[in-house]
C-alpha cells in the first residue's frame, strides 16, 4: 500500500483534504494518527482573515455547500501551530495569495515544517484569491515558476473545476515546474431559502463538495492522465474504498479525503483496510490499478 509521490514516501495513498481538521497542530496530529498517508493543512495567507459572515457551512441533499472565506491565523501565527505537529506522516501545507510574492512570502517561514506545499489556486468563493486566478493559464504557469525559483520543497498546485478545459490548466502548472497536481476543488455552487428568497449562504454563493462531485471530479482526473507527464491527485466525494480505486483507475497516484469525515473519523483506517484486502485477493499491486482505465480502453 506504501506509494510514493513528488519524492515522497506515504504509507497508503490516502491524504487529508485541505481545510478539514487542518486547522491546528493537534487535530493534524489525531488524523495523522486516524490513518492518514499524509495529511493537509488549512490555506495559510499573509494576513490573518476572519473569513465570512455566516452561515458558511451548509449541508444539502448531495453533500455540502462552504464559503468560508479563507479564515486563517496568518503564516507567521500558523508556525506556533506547527511546532506541535509531531511528523508522524508527512505534512502537506496548503497556501493561497493574490500573487507570487504573496505564496512565496507565506512559503519562505513555513518551509521547513512542510513536506511540500499544496498551492489553492482555485477557491470558488473568494475574489482575488482562488477562481480567478486559477482560470488563467497564464497566472498559473506564472506563479508556479516563481514559487518554484523561491521553494525547494514539493509543490502540488490545486485544479479548480469551474474551467471548460481543466487539461489546460493542469498544463500550465506543469509547464512552470509543478511536481504534481490536484483535482478537483470544490464546485461553485448556491442553494435559495424558497420562503424568504434569501440565498442561504451569507456569501452567497460556496464551494459543493462531496458525493455529487465525484463524477466532476473524475471526469478532470482522466482527463489531465491523457495529457500530463506528472502525477495526480484526486479528490471529491471519496467515501470509501471503491471511489478510491475509481481514482487511482483514472490515473491519480493518491487522492485526498475530506467531506467524509463528517459521517466517520475512522475513514481512513477503514479504507486503507479494504483496499489492501482487494490488492491481496486480486493479487494486485497499487502501480497495477493506477491508469487501468486507460489500459483497458486501449485494447
Amino acid at each position: 500500500m506504501g506509494i510514493k509521490i513528488s519524492g515522497i514516501e506515504l504509507e497508503n495513498p490516502l491524504i487529508l483534504a485541505s481545510g478539514i481538521l487542518g486547522t491546528t497542530g493537534s487535530s493534524l496530529n489525531r488524523v495523522a494518527r486516524m490513518g492518514a498517508g499524509a495529511v493537509v493543512s488549512k490555506s495559510i495567507g499573509v494576513e490573518s482573515r476572519e473569513g465570512y459572515k455566516g452561515p458558511v457551512l451548509l449541508k444539502v441533499d448531495c453533500g455540502f455547500l462552504n464559503a468560508l472565506g479563507l479564515p486563517n491565523p496568518s503564516y507567521k501565527n500558523f508556525i506556533e501551530e506547527l511546532k506541535d505537529f509531531d511528523g508522524y506522516c508527512p505534512l502537506i501545507i496548503s497556501v493561497f495569495g493574490s500573487s507570487s510574492s504573496e505564496f512565496v512570502e507565506v512559503a519562505e517561514d513555513l518551509e521547513e515544517y512542510a513536506d511540500a506545499f499544496e498551492l489553492n489556486l482555485s477557491c470558488p468563493h473568494v475574489e482575488g484569491y482562488g477562481m480567478e486566478i486559477g482560470r488563467d493559464p497564464i497566472f498559473v504557469e506564472d506563479i508556479t515558476r516563481e514559487f518554484k525559483r523561491s521553494i525547494s520543497r514539493p509543490t502540488w498546485v490545486k485544479l479548480t473545476p469551474n474551467v471548460e478545459a481543466i487539461t489546460e490548466i493542469g498544463l500550465a502548472a506543469e509547464k512552470g515546474g509543478a511536481d504534481a497536481v490536484v483535482a478537483i476543488n470544490t464546485v461553485k455552487g448556491l442553494r435559495i431559502d424558497v420562503e424568504s428568497g434569501y440565498p442561504l449562504l451569507g456569501n452567497v454563493y460556496g464551494g459543493l463538495s462531496g458525493k455529487a462531485i465525484k463524477p466532476i471530479g473524475l471526469a478532470a482526473v482522466y482527463s489531465l492522465y491523457k495529457k500530463l507527464k506528472i502525477p495526480i491527485i484526486g479528490v471529491g466525494g471519496i467515501e470509501d474504498y471503491r471511489d478510491v480505486l475509481e481514482y487511482l483507475m483514472a490515473g491519480a497516484r493518491c487522492v485526498e479525503i475530506g467531506s467524509a469525515l463528517y459521517y466517520d473519523l475512522e475513514i481512513f483506517k477503514e479504507i486503507d483496510s479494504d483496499l489492501k484486502r482487494h490488492l491481496e485477493e486480486n493479487s494486485l499491486e497499487m502501480e497495477d490499478i493506477i491508469g487501468l482505465a486507460h489500459r483497458k480502453r486501449k485494447r
